[in-house]
C-alpha cells in the first residue's frame, strides 16, 4: 500500500463507548489516552512518518468543569507516560494549541516532553491541547500583523508559505490523510488550514475500539483514492 506520511485523527467517542458499557465518561477518556499509544506504535510500524491527535480542543473548557478537571488530571498522567514511551519508541513529541491556558505544571511537563524527545528519529507525534484552528490563524496572524509593524516582513511578501511559517504546525508537513471516528462528519476546527487537501475518512468505530485494523481500512481507503491537489491528470483533461 501507499502508505500517507502524515495522519491526522480526531480522536472522538470515548464518552459514548464508556456509556455503552454502564460506565462514567471519564473512564472512556482513560481507555481513549491508551488506546493513543497502542496506535502511535502500530502507525510507525506500518511507515507513517507523522501522527497529529486532537486532545483537547479550545471548546473543550465548555464541558461541565468536573469533566474538564478530570481530563486534566488525565493529561497530567498522560505527559509522564509519554515522556516514557518516547524513549522507549524513539519518538519526537510536539504539542500544538494555546497552551498558556493550561496550568503551570502542565505546561512544564509539556516542554520537558519536547525537549527530552527533540532529537529522536521515530515517529514525529503531535498531540493538539487547547487548539482551535481558528485561534491558531487569529495567532499567527496577530504576530505576522506585528512583525510587519517592527519592519522585519514586507506586506508585498505575505504569501501561503511565509504565512504557514507562523502556524503551530510550521515544522510540520500537512495531512494526507485525516480519520475522525464514532460516525461524526465535521472537522471541529481542527486543522482547518492544513487540510486543505487532505483525504478524509470517517468511521463510526468509537475511539476506545480503533485498532490496527482499523487503521488499515482507513489506509486501503486512501489508497483508493486520486489526489489531484485541485488540477487533473493529463488522461482526464478533456
Amino acid at each position: 500500500m501507499n502508505v500517507p506520511q502524515h495522519v491526522a485523527i480526531i480522536l472522538d467517542g470515548n464518552g459514548r463507548w464508556a456509556k455503552s458499557k454502564g460506565m462514567p465518561r471519564n473512564y472512556g477518556h482513560a481507555q481513549g489516552s491508551k488506546n493513543v499509544e497502542r496506535i502511535c506504535e502500530e502507525a510507525w510500524r506500518m511507515g507513517i512518518k507523522y501522527l497529529t491527535v486532537y486532545a483537547f480542543s479550545t471548546e473543550n473548557w465548555n464541558r461541565p468543569k468536573s469533566e474538564v478537571d478530570a481530563l486534566m488530571k488525565l493529561l497530567r498522567n498522560y505527559m509522564k507516560t509519554c515522556l516514557k514511551t518516547a524513549e522507549k519508541n524513539d519518538m519526537k513529541i510536539r504539542v500544538i494549541g494555546d497552551i498558556t491556558a493550561l496550568d503551570e505544571d502542565i505546561k512544564g511537563r509539556i516542554k520537558e516532553l519536547e525537549e527530552a524527545s527533540k532529537n529522536n528519529g521515530g515517529l514525529n507525534f503531535t498531540i493538539a491541547i487547547n487548539y482551535g484552528s481558528r485561534d491558531e490563524m487569529i495567532r499567527a496572524t496577530r504576530r505576522l500583523a506585528k512583525d510587519c509593524v517592527d519592519g522585519k516582513v514586507d506586506v508585498s511578501a505575505i504569501d501561503e508559505r511565509l504565512y504557514e511559517t507562523y502556524l503551530d504546525t510550521h515544522d510540520i508537513p500537512d495531512p494526507d490523510l485525516l480519520i475522525r471516528t464514532s460516525g461524526e462528519l465535521r472537522l471541529s476546527n481542527y486543522l482547518l488550514w492544513q487540510l486543505a487537501y487532505s483525504e478524509f475518512y470517517f468511521t463510526d468505530v468509537l475511539w476506545p475500539d480503533f485498532t490496527k485494523e482499523e487503521l488499515v481500512k482507513a489506509i486501503e481507503q486512501y489508497n483508493s483514492r486520486d489526489r489531484r491537489f485541485g488540477g487533473v491528470k493529463e488522461a482526464q483533461d478533456v
